[in-house]
């Protein structure tokens, strides 16, 4: 069976591999930074007119389309926050998804477009703008559920071979709770694995599980209910965020301060995310900030409900 994907494959294998090297033989002190030689880096990449983002070519955040243009909800508010700061190209690099950090910091990209997860783990390595998107989790299994699986409770307890993509927080959620975890590169490599028989379930996002499950009509897949995961009976409510390098305050100030006007907007937010299955359910509210986020501190579950 051919499954179709709008992942890219091109130089994923060698924008990782470069990532990863340069993060290894770097320092903080020989970490490229656009703003060398100048201003801020907000200033050089205004004088430039170009901002590089980083990206894991995840529906619906950020990916190339069959037509191999950079688009997703992440990158069409990008282009709307930078084009307001007079930054009006948006290009892209894709890495797997445990190495946009490290490519980050590598100086490979000026900014993360991926709707990454705040943890307090990834704090201490980038810095978080404010909150973009709401956060559930959902399951992609077999056509008609076999396993009966409804959330990570159902699959620790099954004793599903479970499947999770590599440095996201669906990892962490099932190492938490004692899951025994198969990872994967990519997205299309989690559907794969289900439609293998290799694993019996796959968790993901639930908007990313939907996007993948409407891409690929044919596949004998089915996506659970969205749910807030739970961890020692604490909802894990979560945000993602656009993520730049620690001394770049210039540059994600300034995206803040634009940011706020889409955010606190709830026709604007559909207006710019919308047409990427984002809407009001997956706007964040003002009580989930990113200095929470990243302390660890965890809102209530309420803030998160999805429309599913």
């Amino acid at each position: 069976m051919s499954l179709r994907t709008s992942r890219t494959h091109a130089f994923t294998a060698i924008a990782a591999a470069g990532a990863l090297t340069l993060a290894a033989c770097g320092s903080d002190d020989d970490t490229t930074s656009s703003a060398e030689g100048g201003g801020g880096t907000l200033e050089t990449l205004q004088d430039e007119g170009t901002i590089t983002v980083g990206f894991a070519g995840e529906e619906p955040y950020s990916y190339t389309d069959d037509d191999g243009e950079l688009t997703g909800a992440t990158v069409a508010l990008h282009r709307e926050v930078f084009g307001a700061l007079g930054i009006d190209e948006v290009e892209g690099v894709e890495v797997e998804w445990d190495a946009l950090i490290p490519g980050l910091n590598a100086g490979r990209f000026d900014a993360i477009s991926a709707g990454m997860s705040i943890l307090p783990e990834r704090c201490e390595q980038a810095a978080f703008g404010d909150p973009e998107i709401m956060y559930t989790t959902a399951l992609l299994v077999p056509e008609d559920n076999p396993m009966d699986l409804a959330d990570l409770q159902d699959v620790a307890e099954s004793g599903a071979t479970f499947a999770a993509m590599s440095g996201a927080i669906e990892q962490g959620y099932a190492e938490d709770l004692g899951i025994e975890t198969m990872t994967v590169s990519t997205p299309q490599d989690g559907m794969d694995a289900v439609v293998s028989g290799r694993a019996d379930v796959y968790a993901l996002t639930g908007i990313s599980l939907r996007a993948m499950a409407d891409n690929n009509p044919d596949a004998p897949i089915e996506v659970t209910e969205a749910f807030v995961a739970e961890v020692d009976g604490v909802p894990q409510v979560g945000a993602g965020a656009t993520v730049f390098r620690t001394d770049d305050d210039d540059l994600r100030e300034a995206y803040n301060e634009e940011l706020a006007s889409i955010i606190g907007d709830q026709a604007e937010y559909e207006r710019v995310l919308g047409p990427f299955g984002f809407t009001d359910a997956e706007r964040p509210t003002e009580d989930i900030t990113t200095e929470m986020l990243c302390a660890g501190e965890l809102p209530e579950a309420d803030d998160a409900e999805s429309t599913d």
